[in-house]
């Protein structure tokens, strides 16, 4: 069974730091692609940022150069470094894992950013 354990999040000051973890069980880890996306209140899903098997990697624009992906298969987790975070970083994240054609996702973590 394929699961999704996030930690990490909570509240900052805007222009500070947190990073994110995702901890995958079931399947074979490292020949998934993982992902985070977040949701703000009233608005839909969206990606933020993908780590494929390979190590590549796929960031929206809104978050280059702030957030990094990375990911360390020996662990079966997938991390985001998040930085000089804004207020509108602010949204439930989400974590997830594409799989031999499926998508999990995990129970989401709230990042909340004050100005």
């Amino acid at each position: 069974q394929v699961q999704l354990r996030e930690s990490g999040g909570g509240l900052v000051q805007e222009g500070g730091s947190l990073g994110l973890s995702c901890t995958a069980s079931g399947g074979i880890f490292s020949a998934s692609a993982m992902g985070w996306y977040r949701q703000a209140p009233g608005k839909q899903r969206d990606m933020v940022a993908t780590i494929f098997s390979s190590g590549n990697t796929n960031y929206a624009d809104a978050v280059k150069g702030r957030f990094t992906i990375s990911r360390d298969n020996a662990k079966n987790t997938v991390y985001l470094q998040m930085n000089n975070l804004k207020p509108e970083d602010t949204a439930v994240y989400y974590c997830k894992r594409d799989y031999r054609f499926n998508a999990y996702w995990g129970q989401g973590t709230q990042v909340t950013v004050s100005s």
